[in-house]
């Protein structure tokens, strides 16, 4: 049947975003009912459980996104950061984050002769 992959495909997503919905909904009503109670012992009798919750509810990945620039900034806002990049410009411009390396010279190694002539012939003696 022509087109029939694409709506089995869309009835599978349609149908696990009603699932989604009604356990959400569920949650939801059980929580009303007792969650709070729930959280609270759990909280106290164990503890590693209560905070493995806490771990599973915090996104990953925590994007941040700016809406507003430095429009959206109030005056003080914008004089911390100014002084903020005038200290940084500053700080680069004497030189206060280069890498400064402290090394004491030693003897040079003694480098190969390269002109010396060598035994290629396998029955070297040393």
């Amino acid at each position: 049947m022509k087109g029939y992959a694409a709506a089995y495909g869309a009835d599978g997503a349609r149908a696990r975003r009603r699932l989604n919905l009604s356990t959400i909904e569920g949650m939801q009503r059980a929580f009303e009912r007792g969650g709070q109670r729930a959280i609270d012992q759990v909280m106290e009798e164990q503890p590693a459980i209560f905070l493995k919750m806490l771990v599973l509810l915090v996104p990953r990945e925590l994007e941040i996104t700016q809406t507003t620039g430095v429009k959206g900034m109030t005056d003080d806002q914008l004089e911390s950061a100014i002084l903020a990049i005038e200290r940084m410009v500053a700080q680069r411009a004497a030189g206060a984050g280069a890498k400064v390396i402290e090394a004491v010279p030693g003897p040079a190694s003694a480098a190969p002769d390269v002109d010396a002539p060598r035994d290629i012939s396998g029955t070297s003696d040393s």
